[in-house]
């Protein structure tokens, strides 16, 4: 087994570096730039070749140090190394200088949103449905986020798509258990379980999650119209369970009435016959037709 591959990989934090004021040190650029020439100027007509030779010096140091100037605006930050060592970041805002030979990666600390693509995942029932977020997000340690990751956008990317393909399998589309959160009315639940994963998977980048929530949220299309049937039929169900518990109310409230008041005394077979005429007027989905009976019941 090679021995390189049992080193843990490195992990780093961001580390505070200050830079200085700009203008400052464009003061003296300007000076050394003006001492240069006028050395070399002067050892020209002197003929003084070490003369000379100082001022072509100080020019090119006033050039060397052009190299450190650079500008940052606010929420953005300068990654600072040095021939391949971390120096520190700066998160000052302006017109500043740092050494001339240090590398500087503007990292952007605004906030930021993902909005994924449609994904088809399947949910806790085996369904097939497609689904997409929305992630706000933001840079939080930049030494991470440049260091211990190759592209951070990338990777925000990836691991939100498997984070949402992994919370997509634990909960139902609808219709799970009582009192169980469900994709379709979980809301509030399933962002903050969405949240809570995804910000563990990017600590390791230096990313922070402001807040994550589901943008898109429907059946796939080869059973839409098959749940879509389902759920009218769970419609008609529920609709008619209340009508005949509201008939079934009101049957019982008319033969009470009728009976308490005495206004028409009812045998058994009487009652059925009128529960079950109230029943069919009021549970009919047609307006009842009258029908006057002017016999009896007996024979």
């Amino acid at each position: 087994m090679n021995s390189a591959s049992s080193i843990p990989a490195t992990i780093h934090r961001e580390q505070p570096a200050t830079a200085a004021s700009g203008w400052l040190f464009l003061v003296i650029v300007v000076v050394l730039i003006a001492l240069g020439l006028f050395t070399i100027i002067s050892g020209v007509r002197d003929e003084s070749v070490a003369m000379a030779v100082a001022g072509v010096l100080i020019a090119i140091a006033a050039m060397v140090t052009c190299g450190g100037f650079f500008t940052l605006q606010p929420n953005e930050s300068a990654v600072l190394t040095l021939f391949g060592a971390y120096r520190g970041t700066t998160r000052q805002n302006g017109f500043l200088w740092t050494n001339p030979f240090y590398r500087k990666q503007k990292i952007s600390l605004r906030i930021r949103n993902l909005n994924s693509e449609k994904l088809k995942v399947n949910d806790k029932r085996g369904n097939p449905v497609e689904i997409a977020v929305v992630i706000v997000w933001r840079i939080q340690d930049t030494a991470q986020a440049v260091f211990d990751i190759d592209s951070y956008e990338t990777f925000i990317r990836i691991q939100s798509e498997t984070c949402v393909r992994h919370i997509a399998s634990c909960y139902y589309y609808d219709d799970g258990e009582p009192n169980e959160l469900t994709l379709r009315g979980g809301g509030v639940g399933v962002a903050a379980a969405l949240a809570k994963e995804l910000q563990e998977r990017l600590d390791r980048a230096g990313i922070g999650i402001e807040e994550a929530r589901l943008a898109h949220l429907a059946y796939a299309p080869e059973i839409a119209q098959t749940m879509l049937r389902r759920q009218q039929a769970e419609a008609v169900i529920a609709a008619r369970q209340k009508i005949v518990y509201g008939a079934v109310g009101m049957v019982d409230m008319a033969l009470r009435e009728l009976s308490e008041k005495g206004v028409v005394k009812l045998d058994e077979e009487r009652k059925a016959a009128m529960v079950s005429n109230l029943l069919v007027v009021l549970c009919s989905e047609s307006q009842a037709q009258p029908v006057l009976n002017a016999g009896t019941l007996y024979g």
